[in-house]
This record gives C-alpha cells, sequence and structure tokens, in this order.
C-alpha cells in the first residue's frame, strides 16, 4: 500500500505538467451554407472539443449564437473575448475556451488590428474589423502562469495581415514583463512559407514546423470541399518556453460525411519547460 501511495502523486505532478491546445476556426453561422449549415455542424463540432478536453482552444469565427450553444455544451469551461462589431456581443468572436476547473483567468482583453486598438476599428488596408483576444491564465494547482492569445487575421489585406502580427508581438512584449511562457493560436490567412510567417517562426515554436507537404494532413484549409490533398496550411499554434510534445491537425467529419467545419483543427500537447 505504500508504493500506491507514492505513485499517484508523481502521475498527479506529471499531468500538471502537460497542457492540450486547439486552434480551431468553426466557420460563422452563415444560413447561405447549404448542408454545411451551423445547424448540421454544432454537435460535431463540441463532441470534438468534449473528448479532447483541451486546457485551452483559441476558435475564430465565432458568432454570439455560436458562443451560447458553445458555453452551455461545454460545461466545464469559461471563455474570454468579446464580439469584434462593437466590443459587445455584434460580430466574430476571437474567443479562449478554458477549462475553469484547471485555470483561472488573472487578466484578459480585445483588442482590435488597427492604429487605433483600444477602439472598434478596421486596420489598414483590412476588409474588416479584426481583432486580437488575450489572457494571462493561472494552473490552479501549481500556480505557473501562461499567456493565451488567439487571433483571426484578416483574407484580403496583406499590409493589414503584416502589421496585425507587428502589433500583437509589440503588445506581447509589452505585456510578458516576467518572461512567463506563451501560446498563440489563430487563423493567420497566410501560408507557411509566406515572409510574416517565418518571422513567427524564428520567434517562436510553430507546432507543426517541418510538416511535409506531402502528407494529407498537411493542409488546414479545405472550403468544404472532400479532397483532402489540401495544401493551404494557414492555422497555427505558436509557443514560447514550452516544449512540444506532440501536434496534428483533426480531420473531422458530421455524421452526414461533411467537413465539421471549412478548416481543420490543429491541436498540439505541450509541456512546461
Amino acid at each position: 500500500m505504500k508504493k500506491l501511495f507514492f505513485i499517484i502523486p508523481i502521475i498527479f505532478f506529471l499531468n500538471v505538467e502537460e497542457l492540450k491546445v486547439i486552434s480551431y476556426n468553426i466557420r460563422y453561422n452563415n444560413p447561405n451554407d447549404g448542408i454545411n449549415v451551423w445547424e448540421n455542424r454544432k454537435s460535431t463540432i463540441t463532441k470534438f472539443l468534449v473528448d479532447e478536453n483541451p486546457d485551452f482552444a483559441g476558435l475564430q469565427e465565432v458568432t454570439f449564437s455560436q458562443l451560447s450553444f458553445l458555453t452551455e455544451s461545454l460545461k466545464n469551461y469559461g471563455f474570454i473575448g468579446v464580439g469584434r462589431d462593437d466590443g459587445k456581443t455584434k460580430g466574430e468572436y476571437s474567443p479562449i475556451f478554458y477549462n475553469n476547473k484547471k485555470h483561472k483567468v488573472l487578466s484578459s482583453k480585445t483588442f482590435w488590428l488597427s492604429s487605433t486598438p483600444e477602439k472598434v476599428s478596421v486596420g489598414w488596408d483590412a476588409s474588416m474589423e479584426r481583432i486580437c483576444t488575450y489572457g494571462l491564465i493561472e494552473d490552479k494547482r501549481s500556480n505557473k502562469r501562461i499567456w493565451v492569445f488567439n487571433t483571426h487575421l484578416d483574407h484580403i489585406g496583406n499590409d493589414a495581415r503584416v502589421r496585425s502580427i507587428e502589433l500583437i508581438l509589440d503588445t506581447i512584449e509589452k505585456l510578458n514583463e516576467e518572461d512567463n511562457p506563451i501560446i498563440l493560436t489563430g487563423d493567420f490567412n497566410l501560408e507557411d512559407h509566406t515572409k510574416p510567417i517565418v518571422e513567427l517562426q524564428k520567434i517562436f515554436n510553430d507546432v507543426q514546423d517541418g510538416i511535409s507537404k506531402s502528407k494529407k494532413s498537411y493542409g488546414t484549409f479545405n472550403g468544404f470541399e472532400k479532397n483532402l490533398t489540401q495544401k493551404k496550411r494557414i492555422d497555427y499554434i505558436f509557443t514560447k518556453k514550452l516544449k512540444i510534445k506532440k501536434a496534428s491537425h483533426k480531420l473531422i467529419k458530421t455524421p452526414k460525411m461533411e467537413w465539421a467545419s471549412d478548416h481543420h483543427p490543429v491541436l498540439a500537447i505541450l509541456k512546461y519547460q
């Protein structure tokens, strides 16, 4: 019995050290999506999140109706974030869901990707409002702290994408005075050969850096097309001061054998250094 008494605390401690993180553009609630409307996809997406049981999930394109369904379905989770159109509930969120049994939020904020980040605004040559949500989050058991950022960059304005990344990096540098670990999730609308992503990879660890383009799971954007050999990787998880134990793209289909979203989720298992 004494051996069993000592083994259990060790296993518990090891589990504390690991973090499971998801980045997932769930596709906004568009009534014109035909067979791919949210009503046909929502149960598959929430089941995936419940089954994976991540510590943090950075989601993109989440409208208020979708957020309401997610918060009702994800019983052990809280979220941070606001709608981008009014700083409250209108427009898409880039929320961060966190397991509130394991973590607590010490501070959080959403800022706009523009030259006036403190107020609702469209930045540079972007086609619409774009935002970044972040939180300083503490593990309830170990008291370790981590910054989690989540964003969705513009799909049209290249200057906006470049400047948005610069703004996010400046914000991280100003906030992280204690040099805590960092997770940055998001739909960057940039492929991994583009200069902004290459520059990010010099500062952070890309959890799937080096993935072979020959792999069927290389791409993260599927456009609801059934072809698995997508070559467009635009969704990422970047980390700093964390070890990457495992990373993958998940290929998730609804009971009707359609994609659960027009993007594939990125999943990573990380460990504190």
